[in-house]
């Protein structure tokens, strides 16, 4: 009679974590590299659902090469300072009209000669805001030169 002798359970192996910090390095340096921080504060309320409607929509090919130029109503925190009327903001501070010339010029500065022709003011508008303000200051710009202008807008498709 052949006698059956009892089977050994078949254990697993533990998983080996030598590689796990090689791959958590990997995934935040991936994140680090591919994440952009902001670079302006946004002081007027204008999200995408308040830039004007366009059909016919292009992008910008060279984002570095492009100043904005924010117009709307400032945010609810600043409303007690700088009153519910559209204001303008260059950069992270808000502004006058006079200004402007200013800012182009600084922006200028800051590029290599080359690339100063093919600079790009955008024009970042709430849907609301007055065309008065508009047309001031795109008469500004005119006097500082600086004549390609573009509308920031979102697809009318979507």
């Amino acid at each position: 009679m052949a006698v059956m002798g009892k089977k050994k359970k078949k254990t697993v192996g533990a998983i080996s974590t030598a590689s796990l910090p090689d791959i958590v390095f990997m995934i935040l340096f991936f994140f680090m590299v591919s994440t952009t921080m902001r670079e302006v504060e946004m002081m007027v309320e204008l999200t995408g659902k308040d830039l004007p409607k366009a059909s016919e929509i292009k992008k910008l090919e060279k984002k570095s090469l492009v100043s904005y130029i924010y117009i709307g109503k400032p945010m609810k925190k600043y409303e007690s300072q700088y009153g519910t009327e559209p204001r303008i903001q260059l950069n992270s501070q808000f502004a006058e009209l006079s200004d402007i010339q200013g800012f182009i010029l600084d922006e200028r500065q800051k590029r290599d000669e080359s690339e100063v022709p093919f600079m790009t003011t955008s024009l970042k508008v709430h849907t609301k805001t007055q065309m008065g303000i508009i047309s001031d200051v795109k008469q500004k710009l005119r006097e500082a030169s600086a004549l390609k202008i573009n509308y920031s807008a979102r697809d009318d498709n979507n």
